[in-house]
């Protein structure tokens, strides 16, 4: 018998808006995915991994790298044939047919990072769902990297919030973010100086807006750590990680966090 079982939320998100044009190739980062789930699952729990669309998410290929995995090849392998071959990792459903299958039986929920999230699951109407019904139940909802922005779908115009961040109207963004589930609550996410970073040497573009001021504007209290360290916030039944190198201790406070609402 199992502990219980993970809703894991994955974004189908592929191609991300670049400011003044043009696109960013993005997806799911492979350790930010596979390090959680693998100690989850090695802790006792399954996981049942949703999308918007029931299609798996598609990896970042920069996130194949040895320097998310400590430059420890053994573990990027472990991680990659994790990601590709899990049989959960590849049993995906749509997150509306995991709501009306009834989401009482899950213990928490996941949400993955890569930049994909801000493409879909951000604004996507059955994560708000999702994300509402575990606020309510006061159940463990964890985030990494670029995953925390997908709390944002909790909003009740998610898509016109992401619109406003988009044209840079903070005054509608603010104004649309009242009554947040979250507001108030510390958080983490990517930081600015991460993300200036990865502009600069990754994309060679700009973002349409950075996380910190997104989160913010609908009420959050953003924290962050020094660049590329391993920082993780527990706030009520919220745990966020800053970047990468936050996947093992966002898995062990997630854990934490299950066991003591268990």
């Amino acid at each position: 018998m199992g502990k219980g079982t993970i809703l894991v939320i994955g974004s189908n998100g592929t191609e991300l808006e670049a400011k003044g044009g043009g696109t960013i190739t993005i997806g799911q980062f492979l350790n930010e995915t596979a390090v959680p789930l693998m100690t989850l699952v090695a802790a006792g729990y399954d996981f049942v991994l949703a999308t918007p669309t029931g299609e798996k998410p598609h990896m970042d290929k920069d996130s194949d790298a040895l320097i998310y995995f400590a430059q420890d090849n053994a573990a990027r392998t472990k991680a990659r044939d994790f990601f590709s071959n899990d049989p959960a990792m590849n049993d995906v459903r749509t997150i509306r047919s995991v709501i009306d299958a009834g989401l009482e039986r899950f213990a928490g929920v996941f949400f993955p990072g890569g930049h994909a999230p801000i493409v879909d699951v951000m604004q996507d109407p059955d994560a708000g769902e999702v994300l509402r019904y575990f606020h309510g139940a006061n159940k463990p909802t964890a985030a990494i990297c670029h995953g925390p922005i997908s709390v944002l779908a909790a909003l009740d115009k998610a898509r016109e919030f992401r619109a406003a961040l988009i044209d840079g109207n903070e005054l509608k963004a603010r104004e649309l973010g009242k009554d947040w589930q979250y507001a108030g609550y510390r958080m983490t996410v990517f930081s600015r100086s991460e993300e200036e970073y990865a502009e600069e040497n990754v994309f060679h573009k700009k973002l349409i807006f950075n996380m910190p001021d997104a989160l913010e504007a609908a009420g959050a209290k953003v924290e962050n750590a020094d660049n590329f360290t391993s920082f993780v916030v527990v706030d009520r039944e919220l745990i966020t990680a800053q970047n990468p190198m936050s996947d093992h201790e966002l898995a062990a406070k997630f854990i934490e966090a299950l066991e003591k609402a268990a």
